[in-house]
């Protein structure tokens, strides 16, 4: 029968060194590489960022772009339409209700317009230090399939990640489900006899 420290210990052991792929200097940078990243992968969107970021890297700077100007340069990442809206509300908000800064709360974080629970999770983790795990894809895949939870949306899964992981270890246990799902968890074809976690895991034993 499982357990989550041994999952979790396992988890740790493969992925050490687990971290953002996302490349950033700021938390702004941060902020929009998260939210190009929906739906894109982390690749795709350093490419974009390495552009654009040369000359649009603060929210005072990317105010200077209309939404059609911007999409041009995030085009590539697709739903560029929207994610173009989102950067400019969020640029907006905090020019004007945050001094040009981004808020090191992250109620706050939540509170800008465009900015979701999972963006919020990962711009307070990642750039303030906070303890938090944001569900993507990965981790809601692959915490469902190995039993850590059992929940059917991104805030339930979040929510129940959060009982059954030490909040000292939040923020890394996010990136090691998402290394898990990236190299092994695979959405289509899990690579089930390769994996270390199979004996732990609820979605293998049920299988066989």
């Amino acid at each position: 029968m499982q357990t989550n420290d041994e999952i979790l210990n396992e988890l740790a052991r493969l992925y050490p060194d687990a971290r953002p792929a996302l490349q950033f200097y700021s938390p702004y940078e941060l902020l929009v590489a998260v939210i190009l990243s929906a739906q894109c992968t982390d690749e795709r969107v350093n490419k974009v960022t390495a552009e654009l970021f040369k000359n649009y890297n603060t929210p005072q700077t990317m105010l200077q772009l209309s939404q059609p100007e911007l999409e041009k340069y995030i085009f590539s990442c697709g739903f560029y339409r929207n994610k173009a809206a989102h950067i400019l509300s969020a640029s907006r908000d905090i020019v004007e209700k945050f001094g040009g800064e981004i808020p090191d709360d992250f109620d706050k974080l939540k509170s800008l317009a465009g900015v979701g629970q999972k963006t919020a999770n990962v711009v307070w983790s990642v750039a303030f230090g906070g303890d938090a795990i944001a569900v993507d894809t990965h981790v809601f895949r692959v915490s469902n399939r190995l039993g850590l939870a059992k929940a059917n949306t991104p805030l339930k899964v979040e929510e129940q990640l959060k009982a059954a992981i030490p909040q000292c270890d939040w923020s890394k246990a996010h990136h090691w489900l998402i290394y898990h799902g990236r190299r092994v968890c695979h959405s289509q074809r899990p690579e089930c006899g390769n994996c270390t976690l199979k004996n732990l895991c609820k979605f293998y034993n049920l299988k066989k």
